[in-house]
């Protein structure tokens, strides 16, 4: 062979070396593109990425304290919590701080802004350096647009030839996203798709996680310690492991002062500053109006009623839920309305829930429930162990209704449910009950929610939770029907049962208002006086009805005004006037205030006999400072989905009831009850502002209410226990009316709420408010008259 054709073939070869690995690598390339190798993205996959996007509900009013003038491009600053399966939201580029960007560009990508989405640089430098020199320290190649593209499409592969394919992948999604998004869009695609630990996917999530902030909000050293976690969120967590977080935080710092993204003084002042966190995990037990959150995920997921499901529900309810379905836009929400088809998914899809709750008001009745239970009615009730025979059951119980009780809850356990799924035996699983075991279960601590690690058998820890008060409270607006704020019980990771919405119980005397409402409608006025004696009514049955009354002797026998009456609560008066308009009458006035749950058109209705929630009971009595109008309740003012698309609207819907100048007579007549009656005590809270309410007690004392409202804020709270054979300690002034009132205080408190004073009930035309000032001492017991019960 000449040295000519050698020389050509040695040619031949090296080229067939260098250029044998590119068309391979272009074949692949191509192949991968096409799919061969698996799904590649496309256009639309990159503009919809199909991330498990959480639906953020926010409060109505920002961090400022602001909640009027709302400027719909700004970001909302309270977040009440998520509805989520990854606790993953999206925030656009321009709420991003900008240390988060420059954090990012100098620790993951400094040529970001150069390159096309591969980086030969970097990959020339990873070669040389991580691969060849065996350094680890010297990074990685990937680029910003390569790591999204992992983590919008993929999990990261363990097998070498796997992963060598995937990143391929990496190489054409990253291009791909280089051509069709802005450098700017990447980055907030990025910043909303990565994990940082705690459940929070996405840097909007993680900001309100680890600092209760907004991305917005971040300073140079949160910045640079949420751009560390990236990198291994469980290793440099900085709830678990604070060193090194620390010291992966300072070295993103010492990458921004190295590119010249901050100045030397400024790291100097910065890298030494220790972690402080506002850490909040947000999940479905925990945060801010926890019995909200699930009471609205239930309404907007209810699905048509269908009567096979109401067997044991009344025809009221059936009729309830119907009527609901069609008049209230937002029950059943997601199955009204689809996306792609199917009903919307509040775990999935990354709807934005804005709501009519005002995030401080709902923190002072949290805290309000939170004061008075663990501080007055928890201790004192428990200081009644060794007083009663079955605690926390009355004496007045027989001992066969608290085994019936306590077998009803065993019947009822998740422990007695998956034994019996498991075929063992009854006598073993009743057994199993009485072994002493290791459990952590709810307690009051030094005035706060709490939880505590005890031993005790399943039985006790039945009768231990029995022994828990259990409460309910509610505001709204009076005119606009908006529901400010909302607590279903004292904690619900331990008490799912929500009482303000699915909880029904007697009203006591919380219904005499109606009661007195169609009196005035009778033509009778506050002044009206009436005889205070003892009525005995003879029922259809043949059965007598005298109920009894217990206000101050030196009332009864005399006449006595119905404003007195009713500040009295005078079961005496309530008889005769239901008596006077009828049970039936009285009842069908009950529906019309908004009272859907089942009603008896029985004479001990004027008592209140029946069974209501809290929710329904506010929003009935609004009906009085509204001027005649039942508001129904609504609470969601509107929702987009992730992008700020605008997916519906929801404002108030209200009916006459009664007129204005009937619903000033009750307010009237109320005022009486808070200033010279049964509901003195607000006045312990309230000082000098207008207002009106009424108090409420059942038999034995087993409920408490208390619902009161001035002119621009309407709030009811319920107290009682789970079992109604359980007796609290004194009445509704005692029970539920401090739970207002330390809220009340604390609204009136924040001059940024405006709630004042100086509030004024508008008083109708023609009627002279003098007038109305009655003749007679209006001025009642300074203690609560309520009645022991409700039944001769």
């Amino acid at each position: 062979m000449t040295k000519s054709k050698q020389k050509k073939k040695i040619i031949r070869l090296i080229w067939g070396v260098v250029l044998f690995p590119l068309a391979l690598l272009a074949l692949a390339i191509g192949l991968i593109n096409l799919g061969v190798f698996g799904k590649m993205p496309t256009f639309e996959d990159l503009e919809n990425p199909q991330s498990k996007l959480a639906t953020i509900i926010y409060a109505e009013d920002f961090k400022d304290g602001k909640s009027q003038g709302r400027d719909e491009d700004k970001e909302p600053n309270v977040v009440l919590g998520t509805f989520h399966l990854e606790n993953r939201s999206y925030i656009d580029y321009k709420y991003l701080s900008p240390y988060l960007v420059k954090a990012l560009i100098a620790t993951e990508d400094v040529r970001f802004t150069n390159h096309s989405g591969i980086d030969f640089r970097g990959l020339g430098r990873v070669l040389v350096k991580t691969v060849l020199g065996g350094n680890r320290r010297a990074g990685g190649g990937s680029t910003i647009s390569q790591q999204l593209a992992l983590n919008l499409f993929a999990e990261r592969e363990e097998n070498i030839i796997k992963r060598s394919i995937q990143k391929l992948q990496e190489w054409i999604t990253a291009v791909k996203l280089e051509r069709n998004y802005t450098k700017s869009e990447i980055v907030a695609m990025y910043f909303n798709t990565v994990p940082f630990g705690s459940n929070a996917y996405g840097i909007s999530s993680a900001t309100q996680t680890f600092f209760g902030k907004s991305p917005s909000e971040l300073n140079l050293e949160e910045s640079a310690l949420m751009v560390g976690v990236v990198n291994a969120p469980t290793r440099y967590s900085p709830v678990k492991n604070p060193g090194p977080s620390k010291e992966r935080r300072d070295l993103v710092l010492g990458q921004m002062y190295k590119y010249g993204y901050i100045s030397k003084q400024e790291f100097d002042s910065v890298k030494d500053i220790p972690i402080k966190l506002n850490y909040r995990p947000i999940d479905h037990n925990s945060g801010l109006a926890t019995y909200f959150r699930e009471m609205l995920r239930q309404t907007m997921k209810a699905k048509k009623p269908d009567p096979a499901n109401y067997r044991f529900k009344t025809r009221e309810d059936f009729t309830a839920d119907s009527i609901r379905w069609e008049s209230d836009p937002l029950y059943g929400w997601c199955n009204k309305n689809l996306k792609n088809g199917v009903p919307y998914d509040l775990d999935r899809d990354g709807l934005r829930i804005y709501t009519t709750i005002n995030s401080k008001m709902q923190r002072y009745a949290e805290s309000a429930v939170e004061e008075h239970l663990s501080k007055t009615l928890q201790p004192d009730f428990d200081g009644q162990k060794k007083f009663r025979k079955h605690f926390p059951f009355s004496n007045y119980v027989k001992e066969s209704v608290v085994e019936e009780s306590i077998d009803h809850s065993i019947r009822g356990s998740d422990r007695y449910r998956s034994m019996k799924k498991a075929g063992v035996s009854e006598d073993s699983i009743r057994r199993s009950f009485e072994v002493k075991t290791p459990m952590t279960v709810f307690a009051w601590r030094k005035g706060k929610r709490s939880s505590t690690d005890t031993i005790m058998s399943p039985r006790d820890s039945i009768l231990y939770y029995k022994s828990l008060i259990r409460t309910a409270f509610m505001a709204m607006e009076p005119v606009t029907g908006k529901i400010k704020a909302y607590v279903g019980g004292p904690d619900f990771r331990y008490f799912k049962f929500d009482n303000a919405w699915q909880g029904r119980r007697q009203i006591g005397s919380t219904v005499k208002p109606f009661l007195y409402t169609l009196a005035m409608q009778e033509g009778k006025t506050p002044c009206t006086k009436i005889p205070n004696v003892r009525k005995v009514i003879r029922l259809p049955s043949g059965e007598a009805w005298s109920p009894e009354s217990t206000e101050n002797e030196k009332y009864k026998g005399v006449e006595i005004t119905l404003k007195l009456a009713l500040a009295l609560s005078s079961n005496n008066i309530s008889a005769q006037l239901v008596e006077e308009i009828g049970p039936e009458t009285l009842a069908e006035t009950c529906r019309q205030f908004g009272l859907t749950s089942h009603i008896d058109p029985v004479h001990s209705l004027a008592l209140g006999s029946a069974d209501m929630s809290p929710y329904e009971m506010v929003a009935a009595y609004n009906t009085f400072p509204s001027g005649g109008f039942h508001v129904n309740p609504y609470f969601v003012s509107r929702i987009t989905d992730h992008q700020g698309n605008l997916l519906a609207t929801f404002t108030q819907s209200k009916r006459e009831v009664i007129s204005k100048r009937i619903a000033y007579l009750m307010v009237n007549l109320m005022q009486g009850v808070v200033n010279g009656g049964t509901g003195t005590r607000s006045r312990q809270y309230v000082p000098s502002a207008e207002l009106g309410g009424k108090t409420g007690t059942t038999n034995k004392n087993a409920d408490g209410w208390f619902i009161g409202y001035l002119p621009k804020l309407t709030a009811g709270a319920w107290v009682g226990n789970e079992d109604r054979g359980i007796a609290l300690l004194g009445d509704g002034a005692r029970m539920a009316l401090p739970i207002w009132g330390l809220f009340m205080k604390r609204v009136m408190a924040d001059k940024s709420l405006l709630i004042s004073p100086d509030d004024k009930f508008d008083v109708p035309a023609g009627i002279d408010r003098s007038s109305l000032n009655c003749s007679e001492s209006e001025e009642g017991n300074s203690e609560s008259d309520e009645p022991d019960s409700l039944f001769f």
